[in-house]
């Protein structure tokens, strides 16, 4: 199989079509075609569903795109090797509301440091602590079931629970735990731990049974707090700025007992590509200093 023939695989993927890869690549479409029709007699598979006007990729095709792409990177990179530069994508699986708040604000620093690392981010509320998706890096918070990769910690967060002024002015504020049951609770609609609010973390009461209103998102429950609706439990770096400012008033503070670390998981410390292991260096240094602490 050619190195050559994924290239220009990955390429026909990125274009969309045999000419428009074909003028990127200054090949003719023949070509192209060809390689193709090579790949997929080495591979015994089909590749793309042809038709007259378009191409598209087979389930083989979907699967087979994971592994020409980590084919590319290695490529990049033994280009790169004696560079002063680290190079390629980065693709970094993350949750929303980190990458939003946590991550994004850090992004500008770093591509100005790494200039010719492209980023590209695949944001998910699926807590994985896997890297079976393409990823080189995931950021995961919480406990780590998963030892055959490596992880690093570069941060913590505790979890807040907090209401507007305006809610707690009309409904009181809650003196204990108990007391919550009383009022109304915002909650994820999954199940989760992060809706067992007691301070017996994780194995406590489910808080979230009941509640009237519940959403799958965290800024949508951010969002519901700020305009009064009710009682949250959000992590520390997503209700910093609402409680810096006012907008939201923690509550039962001596009871935020849970506190999660946060990590940068990835394959292997070993023959670790360049811009993986800057962009986990450059993590471990922003979050030196955490700003929501």
């Amino acid at each position: 199989m050619d190195a050559n023939d994924i290239c220009i695989f990955v390429n026909v993927v990125k274009h969309g079509d045999f000419s428009s890869t074909a003028r990127f690549m200054s090949m003719s479409p023949s070509a192209i075609s060809k390689a193709i029709c090579r790949l997929e007699n080495d591979l015994g598979r089909r590749l793309f569903q042809r038709s007259s006007r378009s191409i598209h990729l087979t389930d083989e095709g979907h699967e087979f795109l994971v592994a020409a792409n980590r084919v590319v990177e290695a490529l990049i990179d033994a280009q790169s090797i004696g560079s002063a530069e680290p190079t390629g994508t980065l693709r970094i699986r993350c949750l929303p509301t980190f990458a939003k708040y946590a991550i994004a604000p850090r992004i500008p620093a770093f591509m100005h440091d790494y200039p010719k690392i492209r980023l590209e981010f695949n944001l998910t509320n699926e807590r994985t602590d896997r890297l079976d998706d393409g990823a080189d890096i995931a950021i995961f918070s919480g406990e780590l079931s998963n030892s055959s990769l490596v992880a690093r910690r570069f941060a913590t967060s505790r979890w807040i629970i907090c209401a507007s002024p305006s809610y707690l002015k009309a409904r009181g504020v809650p003196q204990d735990h108990s007391e919550l049951r009383q009022h109304s609770c915002l909650n994820f609609s999954m199940s989760t731990k992060w809706n067992q609010w007691s301070e017996d973390g994780p194995s406590g009461r489910n808080i979230g049974t009941g509640s009237r209103i519940v959403a799958n998102q965290g800024d949508m429950l951010l969002a519901l707090a700020r305009a009064g609706a009710g009682i949250v439990r959000l992590a520390e770096f997503h209700v910093f700025e609402d409680l810096r400012s006012g907008a939201l008033v923690p509550i039962l503070e001596d009871e935020r007992n849970l506190i999660e670390p946060i990590y940068a998981i990835y394959q292997d410390r070993r023959n670790l590509s360049p811009r993986i292991r800057v962009f986990i260096d450059f993590l471990a240094a922003s979050f030196k200093e955490q700003y929501w602490v």
